[in-house]
């Protein structure tokens, strides 16, 4: 299915780009247009790669697509050296969500890790307040374009440090005032979940909600831990939530599915996963079943009735949309309308947001699918 010049494809005579979606799993330092890089390192005297925006593209998509989460991360180091300052970090933040605005999404959560933005001087609580400014900034300028969005933000802490504890806290210090969930993030090998117990201990005493990154660059583990240690009530991509699956049978279309408990609690919970398929295929996390979209779980669990929803990781390095995620897996597995519909009302279930709210939401895209 062709994305046109506006980055919009066209399904069942409709434009994807038009419906209604819901964004759980969007990291802001994956999602700084080129320009900005560029702009910004000029200000601060940093050396970029390529110094046209397209070239810087094409660059970051080359050095993405490395089939390796620890390769796959090393492109943050550009984008995160042009996140040290509060101007810098306001206009990012701005501009990611006139660009979720722009692709359709009315809700979205954003992930950051503050601690990752302190080399110039920024306090922990000047960058929550530099990306919270920018957020609003950017959803006022959706408006006056016609478009309702809302974006909270979901707090990172990075796993391979020490700082969860303190960066919980902080999350907790937000919630109020633009912070929805916690989160971590970084290479997950080796970073279980369970060395930061006392920062979930924290979270969970003060009821605020976590999504984990698990089941991507590690198995099973990960994905336990996750939900025991992490207590998750999201699975941050969670696609090797697969490896507890086996095919028993095939006839035909029909396929009988053996469940390890692991899969049935998170199927029977309707634990979301935060699928993402192009950056999935980029880091490996699906080289057990292949190195194509057709060979991706994906249709498999949402067949066997996992909740799953659909993301874009990484917008720069991934090159890619909510939109074109969705014309992608629509072309690989048949998926019409009413499948895409499913995958956006399930994100909206899963949102760290009051019942109320996600009600709402739900109405907002029953309705948008509806017209």
């Amino acid at each position: 299915m062709p994305i046109d010049q506006h980055g919009d494809a066209i399904l069942d005579g409709v434009s994807i780009r038009g419906l209604p979606k819901v964004s759980l799993h969007d990291h802001l330092d994956g999602g700084v247009r080129p320009q900005t890089i560029i702009e910004l390192a000029d200000d601060i005297g940093l050396e970029v790669p390529e110094t046209d925006a397209d070239d810087l593209a094409d660059w970051f998509a080359e050095k993405s697509d490395s089939g390796s989460l620890v390769e796959y991360l090393k492109t943050f180091d550009l984008t995160t050296g042009v996140m040290q300052t509060g101007e810098g970090l306001s206009r990012i933040a701005r501009e990611f969500v006139e660009d979720l605005a722009a692709d359709g999404v009315i809700y979205g959560e954003v992930r950051w890790a503050p601690e990752q933005h302190l080399a110039r001087g920024l306090s922990l609580e000047e960058v929550v307040a530099a990306v919270q400014e920018g957020i609003e900034e950017g959803e006022d300028a959706a408006e006056r374009r016609g478009h309702d969005i809302r974006v909270g933000q979901l707090i990172s802490a990075m796993r391979h440090t020490d700082r969860s504890l303190e960066i919980a806290r902080l999350a907790v210090d937000w919630r109020t005032r633009g912070a929805v969930g916690f989160d971590i993030a970084g290479p997950e090998d080796g970073f279980p979940p369970s060395n930061h117990r006392a920062a979930f201990d924290y979270l969970a005493s003060e009821f605020f909600p976590a999504t984990v990154h698990a089941g991507e660059a590690a198995g099973l583990d990960s994905i336990r831990s996750a939900l025991i240690d992490g207590r998750a009530l999201r699975l941050g991509h969670g696609v090797r939530i697969a490896e507890d699956l086996e095919v028993v049978s095939r006839a035909g279309e029909e396929v009988l599915v053996q469940f390890g408990d692991l899969a049935r609690w998170v199927r029977d919970r309707e634990i979301p996963l935060e699928l993402s398929p192009s950056s999935n295929l980029q880091t490996g996390a699906i080289e057990r079943w292949g190195t194509t979209m057709e060979d991706h779980p994906f249709d498999l669990l949402y067949q066997l009735g996992f909740s799953v929803t659909v993301n874009v990781d990484n917008r720069t390095m991934s090159r890619t949309s909510l939109t074109r995620e969705l014309a992608l897996l629509a072309e690989t597995f048949e998926y019409g309308l009413d499948d895409l519909e499913v995958f956006q009302l399930n994100a909206a279930a899963g949102a760290f947001l009051a019942v109320e709210e996600r009600e709402e939401l739900i109405d907002l895209i029953s309705s948008g699918f509806a017209e």
